[in-house]
């Protein structure tokens, strides 16, 4: 009787750990397949932030050479200094700003002990390009008398990643807690809404959507609405991006920005999203944005895939916008803060 008793408890014992197993099993299935404990391995349970040195590799690679140069010299020539220069405006930094921060560089090397080492040079090189990007203020804002929801408008030509800049920023606002409305005003563009609603669904956020070429202003205008009456504190709005040098598209975004800050709403940001990849282009599209808006801050996507990074250097210096935030990939937490002194530190190391 004893031996049949010691028999069945090990057969219970078996069965228990075969289905912890089991379910474990199981378990790492659902994360391979890519679902994971909170719906996709863009959770932040699982994936850490970005950094900036990782994914700004193909931009230093540009750099590169010419930094080794400098290295390998007692003192930089006149030609090592050139071609820093000419390898910050492969970078995208631009002519004139290469110029001045080759300029800024060299007074400070010259007058740092010991002269035009070569550390030296590189940390006159650092600490020009880090006072040039600093004194901005990058943090997005919200209404300061919490009387109704902040309005963020995005702007930016088709095929930038809009919607999806939207749609993580969404996600990392509504997880920090604040109520959160998605506005789909590119209405002339279906694949956007439908995009921005799965956004909406994936943060937890309310939407509101018009018919297709409906008038971006009032569906805009109904999200705000319809977030005051939630008591939702913030309108993430999404805008129609074509035709970027034409006159109807800058008129209808004055439109949109007019209408929004109407009602219950205050516009406090006005976000402008460019492609990294677009370099020097993306100024000729900035100039235009903020002629017709008031442009508050720029997020920069793509700029893992890019050797162009050198563009935020020329968007600040040249427009006065600060670099608010930056895509450093696909994945929902790869669209981070902007931190200059990173950026610098990334493109030098």
């Amino acid at each position: 009787m004893l031996l049949i008793l010691i028999v069945a408890a090990a057969a219970l014992v078996i069965l228990a750990v075969s289905a912890v197993l089991l379910v474990r099993a199981r378990r790492g299935r659902a994360d391979d397949d890519g679902r994971g404990p909170r719906g996709g391995d863009d959770s932040p349970q699982t994936r850490s932030q970005p950094s900036l040195r990782d994914r700004l590799a193909r931009t230093r690679a540009v750099l590169s050479e010419s930094l080794a140069s400098v290295r390998s010299r007692s003192s930089p020539s006149e030609e090592a200094w050139n071609r820093l220069s000419e390898a910050l405006i492969r970078a995208d930094v631009g002519v004139a700003a290469s110029a001045e921060v080759i300029a800024g560089a060299r007074a400070r090397a010259a007058a740092a002990a010991p002269p035009e080492r070569p550390e030296t040079v590189l940390e006159s090189l650092r600490a020009e390009l880090t006072e040039r990007l600093g004194g901005h203020d990058r943090s997005l804002a919200y209404r300061a008398d919490e009387a109704g929801p902040a309005v963020w408008l995005f702007v930016g030509v088709n095929g930038v990643g809009k919607t999806t800049t939207i749609g993580k920023l969404a996600r990392r606002e509504a997880g920090a807690g604040v109520g959160v409305m998605l506005a789909a005003g590119d209405t002339f563009r279906a694949a956007a809404a439908e995009q921005l609603a799965s956004w909406a669904d994936r943060a937890g956020a309310g939407i509101v959507r018009g018919s297709p070429g409906a008038d971006p202003s009032s569906v805009i205008y109904d999200a705000v609405e319809s977030a005051a009456a939630r008591g939702a504190g913030l309108v993430m709005a999404d805008t129609a991006g074509r035709f970027h040098n034409r006159s109807n598209l800058m008129e209808e975004l004055s439109k949109i920005r007019r209408v929004a800050a109407k009602g219950a709403g205050e516009v406090t940001e006005t976000l402008l999203v460019l492609d990294a990849a677009t370099g020097q282009n993306g100024l000729v599209q900035a100039r235009e944005f903020t002629e017709a808006v008031d442009v508050t801050g720029v997020v920069l996507t793509k700029l893992d895939g890019s050797a162009k990074g050198g563009i935020v250097v020329a968007v600040q210096e040249e427009l006065g916008v600060p670099v608010k935030l930056v895509g450093l990939g696909e994945g929902a937490d790869d669209l981070v803060p902007f931190d200059e002194a990173a950026f610098v530190d990334a493109l030098l190391a």
